[in-house]
């Protein structure tokens, strides 16, 4: 992995095709929230498929805590698409067919020419890409466990969320004062109606 790739560096914003064909680019998918970013080996992979359930079963957990998760390969997009099926995953994959990211960042995993595909790693991004923890999952125990991805996205919420903790002096006061600077909003909902639910716990899809 390319030397900048650390914690506390940031990630490059990489622009490819997703399992439908559109192009996105990595701080689109990423808005304001912490995301899980999966540097996976396609799939062909087996190793890639059981992580991939996992994290299929922990996703409920991630959408109601507003955080992402990206998967990307150097399958093409057909392949890309029928990846994303067969794991039951409901976030994007992107398709690095180019090997573009794969030399940019000097992962490719020389050990296995003929499917060429890129050393997986799992990296946790604070929002801008900021890299907060980064695991090489060439071997299987190198990637995290649903609950080492847990402990780091309490870390990084920790600090990337000012409402943290509503205890925090002050916070009060600036929520009765009408001041919402320091309070999460749903980037995809307007102020009014993420506060609106904030308050009084309706949800909203």
């Amino acid at each position: 992995m390319r030397a900048d790739i650390v914690p506390g560096g940031t990630f490059p914003d990489y622009e490819l095709s997703d399992h439908a064909g559109a192009r996105r680019r990595l701080s689109e998918l990423q808005s304001s929230d912490p995301m899980i970013l999966l540097l996976a080996r396609g799939h062909f992979c087996p190793k890639d498929h059981q992580q991939h359930l996992d994290l299929a079963a922990f996703y409920s957990k991630m959408t109601v805590a507003y955080t992402q998760i990206v998967t990307i390969s150097t399958d093409d997009v057909r392949a890309t698409r029928e990846f994303r099926n067969s794991v039951g995953a409901r976030w994007t994959f992107l398709s690095d067919a180019g090997r573009v990211m794969q030399k940019e960042l000097d992962i490719q995993e020389y050990t296995d020419p003929y499917h060429d595909p890129m050393i997986p790693h799992t990296l946790l991004l604070k929002p801008g890409l900021v890299i907060h923890s980064v695991y090489n999952g060439y071997w299987f125990w190198g990637r995290p466990s649903v609950d080492e991805l847990w402990h780091d996205l309490r870390e990084a919420a920790r600090e990337i969320r000012p409402d943290w903790d509503l205890g925090t002096p002050g916070l009060r006061a600036a929520w009765e004062a009408g001041d919402r600077a320091r309070f999460y909003a749903d980037p995809g909902l307007t102020p009014s109606l993420t506060w609106a639910c904030a308050s009084d716990g309706t949800a909203l899809d």
